[in-house]
């Protein structure tokens, strides 16, 4: 029998008036922003409507409105009858698949992601760390590549291996540069640096991992009710511990995207639905395997979309 896979974007998605047609509609969507505004203490539902734009991708800000995205639409899905067997979610998206999943509260992982968004801040400063995505080039070249230059004193590592011939690399600005070149030299297509305000998913932050780990012990996990795929390993997060330690682990490890979707397809899913504004996971998603059916869920209009298609309507 085929399987539905929930799946959440992360940074880089967000985008003024994310949800807003939902918010507008429906009390019970409108319900998931002001929780978040209660929750953090703060008109975040007002950044997330009305901008601006660059405030909004601050990764304290663009944590927590993600979330509450995504959950939103999760939670309208379920309520028309989509229960996912997997949830997955990129990055900080993986938040979003905790709580969807029953393995977190809402208002719990709004505090928690903001909190991991300032953390990420101060290990390093906006502007000091990059990303960039090199196309055309396999892991273990890169790889090589970006330990040459680490080793030139300049750090810079794998961050997203997101689907074949695609992988984010993360570091400190020059590294980041001087490993772009390396790449194209080595035989890469194209280097895109990414917007974002940090270098997730780097040894840069470790320190923010360590401050996180204080916060985790706060709040309260239980065992999922929906199994969720790591980030860290590609494998299934059933226990709390395990799901303690992927929350930490995740901030300075890389995510390993493509295998998270390997691993869905083998465990039987054929429909991934990705929840949240924009669609690049499931262009992600459609480069491991062109097969599989994916539904990007944004809008109302996409959303009653997806669900006649899911429906047989």
């Amino acid at each position: 029998m085929s399987k539905i896979a929930f799946i959440f974007p992360g940074q880089g998605s967000q985008t003024v008036g994310m949800g807003a047609e939902f918010v507008s509609n429906d009390p019970t969507s409108k319900a998931y922003y002001e929780k978040a505004d209660h929750a953090l203490d703060f008109e975040l539902s007002k950044l997330m409507l009305e901008g601006p734009q660059e405030e909004l991708t601050l990764t304290y800000n663009a944590q927590p409105a993600l979330l509450t995205t995504g959950v939103m639409i999760a939670a309208k899905l379920i309520e028309a009858g989509i229960r996912p067997d997997y949830t997955a979610g990129h990055s900080l998206g993986e938040y979003s698949a905790f709580v969807t999943s029953g393995a977190l509260s809402f208002e719990e992982a709004v505090q928690i992601v903001h909190k991991r968004g300032l953390f990420m801040n101060e290990a390093v400063p906006a502007g000091q760390g990059a990303m960039a995505a090199i196309l055309g080039l396999d892991a273990e070249p890169l790889k090589e590549v970006c330990e040459k230059v680490s080793a030139e004193g300049d750090i810079v590592q794998l961050a997203n291996l997101n689907c074949p011939g695609q992988i984010v690399i993360s570091g400190t600005k020059l590294g980041v540069e001087k490993a772009s070149v390396a790449a194209k030299e080595a035989g890469a297509k194209r280097a895109i640096p990414l917007v974002v305000s940090g270098p997730f998913h780097s040894e840069l932050m470790r320190e923010a991992a360590v401050q996180l780990q204080n916060e985790i012990e706060k709040v309260t996990i239980t065992e999922p009710q929906i199994p969720i795929i790591s980030n860290v390993k590609a494998e299934l997060l059933q226990e709390i511990s395990e799901i303690k330690n992927e929350m930490i682990e995740q901030v300075y490890s890389p995510v390993l995207w493509e295998q998270d979707v390997r691993k869905m397809i083998e465990l039987g899913v054929t429909t991934f639905i990705e929840c949240g504004p924009g669609k690049v996971l499931s262009g992600l998603v459609k480069k491991v395997d062109r097969s599989v059916n994916t539904y990007c869920v944004y809008d109302e209009a996409s959303l009653q979309e997806a669900l006649q298609a899911l429906r047989g309507e």
